[in-house]
């Protein structure tokens, strides 16, 4: 008969909370870490506890600690009483439906209160959703921002993109099935139509799909088609804008005025906004003021 108890390994230091990645699809993903630690927490908080026992059976491992749900509706008045079982010397173990705790899903607020209350805190590392999508999107990984959801309602949604509308580094967005076609719609008209972008869904899943294309192409097979399944939104950054001699004479007129060289204010300026020294000079000592 096959031993599916856990692998040896360490245990967590007693008075732990520990946030825990679960996998965003493949159960196949699940670390040795994640089995033992299920298995041996005196407390598994779980965003959905049927989704956990459910995990758990596929991995074999049987939780003997007690669970208990930790939701967006209570991970704040919940945060305390697992934090108590912390301050005993317990190990409490803080999963989502998928990926890590804290990123879009519960867990900021008991670590928010772990730190007030001077207790331990680390994590269990694993699958996540956001580094998937932009490591598949093909989009630049230099530089990112997660944006996560967007608002529900038009306005809201509109003006919200509209702040990030000149952001230079690659975006990621969450978004649900039922509204990926009006929101790709929605950046196409606050970011551009040619901005590059990439849809994933279902990422490690049997049917994981990554459409890649400007945004009113996606935007129109979103409409056309219906996606299903978790979904992310890797958005390219907005394009450098390339900035002109006449914008920024004034910038090496007012630093001459205030006492600085000509010449080096010029030097200065040309360098950081990319524009030739001998125009910047030219136009400088043509915009002076006569004496």
């Amino acid at each position: 008969m096959t031993d599916s108890s856990p692998a040896p390994g360490p245990a967590p230091e007693a008075g732990t909370l520990v946030l825990a990645a679960t996998p965003i699809g493949n159960p196949e993903d699940a670390s040795p870490r994640l089995v033992r630690l299920l298995a041996d927490a005196d407390v598994v908080a779980a965003e959905d506890t049927r989704r956990l026992h459910a995990l758990a059976g596929r991995l074999g491992v049987e939780v003997r600690g007690k669970v208990t749900s930790y939701h967006e509706h209570n991970e704040t008045a919940r945060a305390d009483e697992l934090l108590d079982v912390v301050a005993d010397g317990g190990t409490v173990v803080v999963v989502t439906d998928a990926g890590m705790p804290s990123v879009s899903d519960p867990g900021y607020r008991v670590v928010e209160r772990a730190i007030e209350r001077d207790l331990r805190v680390t994590a269990a590392p694993g699958p996540s959703a956001v580094l998937t999508a932009l490591a598949l999107s093909g989009l630049p990984t230099d530089r990112f921002t997660f944006e996560g959801f967007l608002p529900r309602k038009a306005g809201d949604r509109s003006r919200t993109l509209a702040a990030v509308s000149a952001e230079p580094r690659t975006m990621v967005f969450f978004e649900a099935p039922h509204r990926i076609a009006e929101t790709l719609g929605a950046m196409a008209v606050a970011f551009g139509g040619t901005r590059p972008a990439a849809v994933a869904r279902e990422l490690t899943k049997t049917y994981e799909e990554v459409l890649r294309g400007p945004l009113a192409e996606l935007a129109e097979r979103a409409a056309a088609e219906q996606l299903r399944g978790e979904i992310c939104v890797v958005v390219g950054g907005a394009p450098a804008v390339q900035a002109s001699v006449d914008d920024v004479v004034g910038e090496v007129l007012e630093r001459v005025a205030a006492g600085e060289r000509l010449k080096a204010a010029v030097a200065e300026v040309a360098d950081a906004a990319g524009v030739a020294k001998r125009d910047l000079y030219a136009a400088a000592l043509a915009a002076r003021p006569a004496k």
